[in-house]
């Protein structure tokens, strides 16, 4: 079966993944892989979780399955956390996910079944999975504008009008918040517009939630999904809790469909469960049930919103740093950009070629198209990645 065959192309993140952990240096700095590193450069894992694991595995006796859409609890309680008192639980269906990705892939694939001439429009940039699945899936797809690269902030003009094109039944599939890879996240007036538009084409949104609580709270970070959730018969959401709980290796989604009125909720989770079934049965439960005992006892919801709290601080303290660091370098404001966008990720605004050279002669490693990991710096590293940058981007 695989005599003539070649390998697919190595996905690129892991590819500079290798490069790093094979690049013998000392003073190399990775910024590529998106996972948050603390001030001493280590991916801690939470205080929280730690003590509700204890919990479970105290309490835990069986590892009997869960349903295919995963421990109710668990679910109720992503749902109040996203959405809070947007919208009736009523309204709500849900299933648990192998991470985010997974959840974003069960979107897609209701989307296909249920709408097979829905076209799906993504950002340009976005996180790419998100092409990379719904060209897999054989689905349609348009970009809009989103990212201008001359003032590091979002092209609004373009984007609407982009928009203003979206059919009946296709896609909108939007970052909540910490745009992947720009950092140049939506503002609440930009929600409402998109809300207006989607009353206006009938078209969904569909809304990617990976970084909740790394841009400015929870309430805020959750406040354009709900806003949505609100005015429109129907949202699509997909959740991770890689991020916010630090459970990257623990696969942790959910899919949350908003449903309108009536009785299309039942209809919406028979369909996710049914999706689960056909894709891997039982979605994972022990980092589910993490989450689940978390938010589920206000002590410990609180010991996490603090560190998660922290979190969110260290990757603001690097941005000012690294924006101040670049400003003393360049004598510009020209990366001033770095301070004011959110989240995990920023485009430095190189090219592949600068890309390859600060990974060769600085040991700073990047992704080709420029995306830098603000949570990989620490304050001994910020001097040294602004000094590469400065003269690499002259």
């Amino acid at each position: 079966m695989f005599e003539n065959r070649l390998p697919p192309e190595p996905d690129k993140i892991l590819r500079i993944m290798a490069m790093f952990a094979g690049d013998p240096r000392t003073d190399k700095v990775d910024l590529g892989v998106g996972v948050y590193r603390s001030p001493d450069g280590r991916t801690p894992v939470m205080a929280a979780v730690k003590e509700a694991e204890r919990r479970i595995w105290d309490a835990q006796e069986t590892k009997s399955y869960v349903g295919l859409s995963g421990d109710p609890a668990f679910l109720d309680a992503m749902r109040v956390l996203i959405l809070g008192d947007a919208v009736p639980a009523a309204r709500v269906a849900a299933c648990g996910t192998p991470g985010g990705t997974g959840a974003v892939r069960q979107v897609l694939e209701m989307t296909r079944r249920l709408s097979p001439e829905a076209t799906v429009w993504i950002s340009d940039p976005t996180w790419p999975n998100h092409p990379a699945i719904i060209d897999h899936l054989s689905q349609k797809r348009q970009t809009f504008r989103y990212y201008d690269a001359a003032t590091g902030g979002i092209d609004r003009d373009g984007m609407f009008a982009d928009l203003a094109r979206a059919q009946a039944g296709d896609l909108i599939l939007l970052h909540a918040c910490c745009h992947n890879p720009t950092g140049a996240d939506l503002t609440p007036q930009d929600w409402e517009d998109i809300a207006a538009i989607c009353e206006k084409t009938g078209a969904i949104p569909f809304v990617d939630m990976a970084y909740l609580g790394f841009a400015e709270s929870l309430e805020d970070d959750a406040a354009g999904t709900r806003l949505l959730a609100a005015r429109l018969p129907e949202v699509f959401i997909a959740a991770s809790c890689s991020k916010n709980f630090g459970l990257y290796r623990e696969r942790v989604g959910v899919v949350l469909v908003v449903t309108g009125e009536g009785g299309p909720q039942a209809a919406a989770f028979g369909t996710l469960a049914n999706l689960n079934r056909q894709n891997y049965a039982f979605p994972p439960d022990h980092g589910a049930r993490i989450v689940q005992t978390i938010l589920g006892d206000a002590a410990l919801a609180e010991s996490w919103r603090t560190e998660l709290r922290t979190m969110r601080e260290t990757m603001l303290g690097n941005r000012r740093m690294l924006a101040d660091a670049l400003r003393a370098e360049t004598g510009s404001d020209r990366f001033g950009f770095f301070a004011g966008h959110r989240g995990m990720f920023s485009l430095c605004g190189g090219d592949p070629e600068q890309v390859r050279i600060l990974r060769e002669t600085h040991g700073i490693y990047l992704i080709g198209d420029g995306r830098m990991n603000v949570a990989g710096l620490t304050a001994a590293t910020i001097p040294q990645v602004a000094r590469a940058l400065a003269e690499v981007l002259a």
